[in-house]
């Protein structure tokens, strides 16, 4: 599996809001956040690296309490074979949006 199963996951939700890293300027929510954080296991043999496990967030940035967009996530993600887990939840009183975070993890070989 590759970074780019990630994005076209996540595309498939949300097409031209998905930005790697940071979102584009003046971007208005609903939107989708993504990236690799790093590396949180491997395997090795023979003395080298042969499987990587990169991982990495995804968040949600939107105006809708209980947004059809958090199971559109979650049903891509599962389609995908990506594994993950909700790590937060929240309002932001601020920015008046509902913000929600997945820990994915994918098996790269090296």
């Amino acid at each position: 599996m590759t970074l780019a199963d990630v994005k076209n996951a996540l595309l498939g939700v949300l097409p031209g809001k998905v930005y790697h890293y940071f979102a584009a300027t003046g971007a208005v929510a609903p939107y989708i956040v993504w990236a690799e954080d790093g590396q949180s296991d491997s395997l090795h043999g023979d003395e080298i690296m042969t499987d990587q496990i990169i991982e990495g967030t995804i968040d949600l940035f939107t105006k809708v309490e209980y947004d059809p967009l958090f199971s559109g996530i979650q049903d891509a993600l599962n389609n995908a074979g990506i594994p993950f887990r909700l790590n937060y939840s929240g309002y932001e009183t601020d920015t008046k949006i509902f913000h929600n975070e997945w820990v994915w993890n994918i098996e790269t070989e090296v």
